[in-house]
């Protein structure tokens, strides 16, 4: 009997919206992504206190979020997979592994998260990463299939390593459609997509995914910038935002927090979350 994903879906979306703040980037190995996340603990505490709809994170630090007592607190989204293409100098063998090959999801059940996310890697002239991911999904999604846990897929289409150095994404829209259509038919819940370099164009994402869609934030912005982008994205169909580092890395995570809320469930704009966060 198929178990339905639906009551955990409904943790992680408030009236259909979601704001999912990553704080999985310890899985990278890249010094640049740790700052803000020296103090987890504290971290996880500020984000509790701020309320989003769910915190991001990998298994070894999931119990500083479950272990808490509070009703209401951010709903788990647990990270099970890890590689190596996130420094400036790409590495001579490329890879993407799950962090529990036997049993991918069994640390996801025992922590109680709402979802689990894989990245779907797609990186000039590493096919064997890209089949890597595909066979990660594939083992991941049988196992979400047999216990009813909703299955992020997070297809990402990168730059040549050498055009900026690192983790660069291209924001071709032709490129992150066919990918995210890909995610799509392999079983994809929900999907995390990259923005489009042309926000007016991301529709055409969201109508290849045919699940709800959050936006990936990438590297850190200026806020106002970030608020203005988000904006026109959810005017394109994203149901909301996994950010990470423009939230963890800023002066003011909580103040973001709620900013990001006001536009994901209350519509908004980028001038009027800009005042919310100015408010604190």
């Amino acid at each position: 009997m198929k178990i339905s994903p639906k009551a955990r879906m409904n943790r992680l979306f408030t009236n259909g919206g979601c704001l999912d703040v990553a704080i999985d980037h310890g899985v990278c190995n890249e010094p640049s992504f740790m700052v803000g996340l020296e103090d987890m603990p504290r971290v996880v505490d500020a984000l509790i206190r701020a309320r989003p709809d769910a915190i991001q994170m990998a298994y070894g630090q999931a119990d500083l979020l479950q272990s808490r007592p509070e009703k209401g607190k951010p709903a788990l989204v647990m990270r099970l997979d890890m590689g190596n293409p996130y420094n400036a100098t790409r590495h001579r063998v490329m890879w993407s592994m799950l962090q529990n090959a036997e049993e991918p999801i069994i640390g996801a059940l025992e922590m109680d998260a709402a979802c689990v996310v894989v990245n779907l890697f797609m990186l000039p002239d590493e096919p064997e990463m890209f089949r890597q991911c595909v066979e990660n999904i594939s083992r991941v999604r049988a196992a979400c299939h047999r216990y009813g846990m909703p299955l992020m897929i997070e297809p990402l289409v990168m730059l040549p390593n050498e055009l900026r150095g690192g983790y660069q994404v291209d924001g071709d829209a032709e490129k992150i459609v066919t990918l995210v259509r890909l995610a799509a038919e392999m079983g994809a819940d929900i999907i995390k997509a990259d923005p489009t370099s042309d926000p007016n164009e991301f529709h055409r994402v969201v109508e290849a995914a045919r699940v709800p869609v959050l936006v990936r934030g990438g590297g850190k912005e200026d806020l106002k910038t970030v608020l203005r982008k988000s904006a026109a994205l959810l005017a394109q169909g994203a149901k909301g935002m996994v950010y990470g580092r423009n939230i963890y890395q800023h002066e003011k995570p909580g103040a973001v927090v709620r900013a990001l809320m006001a536009m994901i469930h209350d519509g908004a704009d980028g001038d009027a979350a800009w005042d919310v966060y100015n408010r604190g």
